[in-house]
Order: structure tokens, then C-alpha cells, then sequence
């Protein structure tokens, strides 16, 4: 396969296993292309150096982070901004940025999964990164709504539409350029600016059905990287090489 990302949000679909985990690791740089190149905020990570360029710029939350066991949500975001060279000060204002300032103090797996959520983006962008990374990061509120094993109706649906309501708009303005992931193609329909559907190594593009992929995004949807930032003036871009085992990049 071979594919650009730009500015915007990408959302990417696909069952169970169809390599939209592999895809995006290899995108944070913790995996390594078997084949091709990968360039990414236009640092070439086969090398040391852009390899280190590139993680600098990159925001990653992996699918079931929560696992975090003990840690509160104040403390995730904490150790994420030491993590990235990055101060407490600035740890404090993603907490308040996404609303978390009650939540602060309770440990991750007591969280609801749209708190906890909050918390693990907070994480992911406490450096202000210009790519963003999300794994399947509805994929707990999603669950949370699925009928009971008895049959009768669950709780969270009515609590999921509301909760993606909110979340949505805070997944738009993480950063200039957004990868999400999702087992179902109808839970990015309709918000992503560009919809791609990845099953048995083939990747194909849908339509996105969203009025602001038709008419573009506008500066407010999008957080602009600081004036100076080399940046502002880069995008993302990946091309990949189909692989019998899992998809590659190249």
C-alpha cells in the first residue's frame, strides 16, 4: 500500500487482527518497517537520528492503556511529562485542560471509561505533540454499552452517544494531524476527514459522510503547532508495501 497523511483527522477501520495496531506502532516508531520507508513529520525513521526527531513530535496512546495498575490519573499524565523531557507545570495544565482536575486523584481502573480516556489523551499530548496516535480509543466505551449476557439492553448507550458527543471535538483539536483507530467503520463515519478500511492487507478508502471533510478544516478545528515550529509547515506521510503476514510500511 501506498498513502500520504496530511493535516487533519484519518480515521482508520478494520476487524480484529487486520494489523491496525502493528500499523500504528510501526507509525510511533516502535516497530520498524521489514520493508520500504516511512517518513514521518519528515524524518526518515529507518535512521538513529530521525527516529529521535520523529518520536518528539509524536503523541501515542495505545489500546488498553488502563492496565497502568495503581497509578492515578494525575500521576499518568505526571509521568508522561517526565517521560518527554517535559514539566510538571505543563502535566498540571493538560490536567485542567481536559477537565480532570477532580479526577486527578483516582487510580485509572476506577475511572469511567470516558474519564479515563481524557486521561490517557492528557498523557499523549503533554509534550504538545504534532502527530497524534490514538488506538482504538473507543473501544472500552463501546464495550461498556453491549447488552448484558442475560439479554437485557446495557446500560452505556445512551451514555456512549453522549460520551463520543463530547470526546469527539477534544479528539479533533489534539494536534494538527490525528490517527484513530476502530473495529467498526461506523464509529469514525461522519467526523474523520478521511476514512480509510484496512482487511486482509488491503487498504481502501470510504467515503466520510462529514461536512467539515466536504468543506475542509478551519484553524479552529486544529490545534496550531507554536509559531516558528518547523512543524507547522510538515506533514506526516507514510507509504506502505503489502505484506502476507501483516501490513508493512514502506
Amino acid at each position: 500500500m501506498t498513502f500520504g497523511v496530511p493535516e487533519g483527522v484519518v480515521g482508520l477501520a478494520g476487524p480484529p487482527g487486520a494489523g491496525k495496531s502493528t500499523l500504528l506502532a510501526t507509525f510511533a516508531t516502535l516497530r520498524r518497517p521489514n520493508t520500504g520507508a516511512l517518513h514521518i513529520l519528515g524524518h526518515d525513521i529507518t535512521n538513529a537520528a530521525g527516529q529521535r526527531a520523529a518520536r518528539a513530535g509524536i503523541g501515542y496512546l495505545p489500546a488498553r492503556f488502563s492496565r497502568a495498575e495503581g497509578m492515578t490519573a494525575g500521576e499518568f499524565v505526571a509521568y508522561a511529562a517526565y517521560y518527554k523531557r517535559t514539566s510538571a507545570s505543563a502535566a498540571q495544565s493538560m490536567i485542567r485542560r481536559f477537565d480532570l482536575t477532580e479526577a486527578a486523584g483516582t487510580e485509572l481502573a476506577l475511572l469511567p471509561p470516558d474519564v479515563r480516556l481524557r486521561a490517557g489523551l492528557a498523557a499523549a499530548c503533554v509534550h504538545e505533540p504534532g502527530l497524534v496516535l490514538l488506538d482504538d480509543p473507543f473501544g472500552e466505551l463501546c464495550a461498556a454499552a453491549e447488552p448484558w449476557p442475560t439479554g437485557a439492553a446495557g446500560p452505556g448507550r445512551h451514555s456512549l452517544t453522549a460520551a463520543m458527543a463530547e470526546l469527539i471535538p477534544v479528539l479533533r483539536a489534539l494536534a494538527p494531524t490525528v490517527v484513530v483507530t476502530a473495529d467498526a467503520t461506523e464509529t469514525l463515519t461522519g467526523w474523520c476527514d478521511r476514512l480509510f478500511t484496512l482487511a486482509r492487507g488491503r487498504l481502501a478508502e470510504q467515503p466520510t459522510h462529514s461536512a467539515t471533510a466536504r468543506r475542509g478544516r478551519s484553524p479552529a478545528d486544529r490545534r496550531a503547532p507554536p509559531r516558528g515550529d518547523p512543524r507547522a509547515s510538515e506533514a506526516p506521510s507514510a507509504r506502505a508495501a503489502p505484506s502476507t503476514r501483516r501490513p508493512s510500511t514502506r
